[in-house]
């Protein structure tokens, strides 16, 4: 059963002091959930937030489904997310996404056999002038070729 670490809790706490409104702390709350869960969200990670923020957790799950940035199951240690938006697939995203997973021989949205990585076809990501690009975890790449993103991935094995 999940349970957010006296730190995290803490973040919690912050974060619902900053706003009027509880609901409004319920997007900054999920990602300190669901980094605390080793990057993802399921129904324990929901119903600690619920009794953390006295917000019902269908409320909570609202949120959660609605936005692809929370993750509904697991992922690798590194989350490779290819933007292939409009800008990202006009300069070459979609194959550049095909391509990491022939390299690392997975299929998108799972998780290579060591653990290491899941690579996933998201939207926008919001750095349409340097596109193609990917976020890594909380990091983002940008302006990438097939062998760049292979080279950045390759460091991070």
């Amino acid at each position: 059963m999940f349970k957010l670490s006296e730190e995290g809790l803490k973040k919690v706490k912050l974060e619902l002091a900053r706003y009027e409104t509880k609901e409004s702390a319920i997007i900054p709350s999920l990602y300190v959930a669901q980094k605390e869960n080793n990057g993802w969200v399921n129904n324990d990670v929901i119903h600690a937030l619920s009794a953390a923020m006295e917000i019902p957790a269908s409320k909570i799950n609202e949120v959660f489904k609605f936005y692809t940035m929370f993750n509904q199951e697991k992922v690798g240690k590194y989350h490779v997310q290819v933007c292939t938006n409009i800008s990202c697939a006009l300069n070459g995203s979609r194959e550049l996404a095909s391509h990491i997973c022939h390299e690392l021989k997975v299929k998108f949205n799972d998780i290579t056999p060591d653990g290491r990585f899941t690579i996933s076809k998201v939207e926008c990501l919001g750095s349409c002038g340097t596109a193609p690009m990917m976020q890594v975890n909380d990091k983002y790449y940008e302006n990438l070729t097939p062998e760049s993103a292979m080279n950045l991935l390759r460091g991070m094995k």
